[in-house]
């Protein structure tokens, strides 16, 4: 390839690699998405069969195809990191460092790093992988839109579902997407929606590439009427015309939120 594109969830993977076809849609540019939980043969095929101009990976499946000849990455005119910041908190920084080092010298490339926050984490990497970078800072106009009500449940751990509930039922409430901090939690929240005949899906780590995208598909849709889904599944998850979100835990990180 001539562009590499890395980011840290296999959706963020998906959702660049659509968007890299529509803007290449009039073009002789061939973009290519390689990530793990799909089929890998099938992933090989598309890499040795098509002049790559632009592969939006994770970094683990990249490595794999690397460490088997399938691609190679000393013709990179532009390499693109994505949420660098998160590629930090998940630990891909070791496969990263692989990864750039099978590239041209960082003075025969153009390197970007992407990122929502500007850690001096961030900027130590940034001043390793770049010649003379140039940092843009975007200061966001407002926290959160305007035409988002905010509003907080004071509530003890025994009233959450039940409070959960009665707004979901009340409020009639068609498409609604439910943050969690952990997967075991999403699992047991999506128990008691099924026990109360609630249609739902879960999406989390845990989940098979197959299902995630099944399941975004049909929540897109409005097949599925409420989407459970941890902090780490949910970033970068583009949905229009939601009705609610609603954060049963509060993320960690208020850049999450």
């Amino acid at each position: 390839p001539r562009v590499l594109v890395i980011a840290p969830t296999r959706e963020l993977v998906m959702q660049i690699g659509e968007e890299a076809r529509q803007l290449a849609k009039y073009t002789k540019f061939s973009v290519v998405t390689v990530f793990g939980g799909m089929d890998f043969d099938r992933q090989r095929r598309q890499l040795s069969q098509t002049n790559s101009d632009i592969v939006v990976a994770t970094p683990g499946r990249l490595l794999d195809f690397k460490r088997q000849g399938d691609v190679r990455l000393d013709r990179v005119q532009m390499l693109i990191i994505d949420e660098a910041d998160r590629m930090l908190d998940m630990g891909f920084i070791p496969d990263v460092r692989k990864i750039i080092s099978a590239t041209p010298h960082k003075t025969k490339r153009q390197t970007m790093l992407f990122s929502a926050t500007l850690t001096p984490e961030v900027n130590r990497l940034s001043s390793q992988w770049t010649t003379q970078p140039i940092i843009v800072e975007i200061e966001p106009q407002q926290v959160a839109v305007d035409t988002i009500e905010q509003l907080v449940y004071i509530v003890t751990r025994e009233d959450k579902y039940v409070l959960l509930y009665n707004i979901i039922m009340r409020k009639k409430l068609e498409r609604v997407i439910v943050f969690c901090n952990r997967k075991d939690e999403t699992r047991r929240l999506a128990d008691l929606f099924t026990r109360y005949r609630i249609d739902c899906a879960v999406l989390s780590g845990d989940v098979r590439q197959r299902a995630r995208i099944r399941i975004l598909n049909d929540f897109k849709e409005r097949k599925i009427r409420i989407l459970v889904a941890t902090d780490v599944a949910g970033r970068g998850i583009h949905i229009e015309g939601m009705d609610h979100v609603i954060n049963y835990t509060l993320p960690r990180d208020p850049e999450d939120y």
